[in-house]
């Protein structure tokens, strides 16, 4: 069944929203899906914490999601993050398996 990546990004000043966002966009995800070979990936900001920022990428399995997670590709994403980001940016990773949908 399917399932998803979810990185959750707290932007921890203002200041640093606007970048963030475009540095995500343009470079980070992009690049992440292709190196976990995602299926989709897509992003957006909370209306309710407006600095919560939510990364999501679509596998056909979680035995994908866990093959993405535990890859040398993802230890450079980490890196590029980290050097990018640490110290401005928090982030946390879940891997979420769909078990059922209600469709029309």
């Amino acid at each position: 069944m399917t399932a998803f990546l979810i990185v959750k990004a707290e932007v921890l000043s203002a200041s640093d929203r606007q970048a963030f966002d475009t540095w995500y966009a343009t470079e980070h995800l992009p690049d992440a899906k292709s190196t976990f070979g995602a299926l989709r990936a897509w992003r957006g900001w909370s209306d309710v914490e407006p600095l919560m920022h939510y990364a999501f990428y679509e596998f056909p399995d979680l035995g994908a999601v866990q093959a993405a997670t535990s890859s040398a590709g993802i230890a450079e994403l980490i890196a590029e993050f980290d050097r990018t980001w640490t110290g401005r940016v928090t982030r946390f990773r879940d891997r979420v398996e769909q078990i059922q949908v209600l469709a029309d």
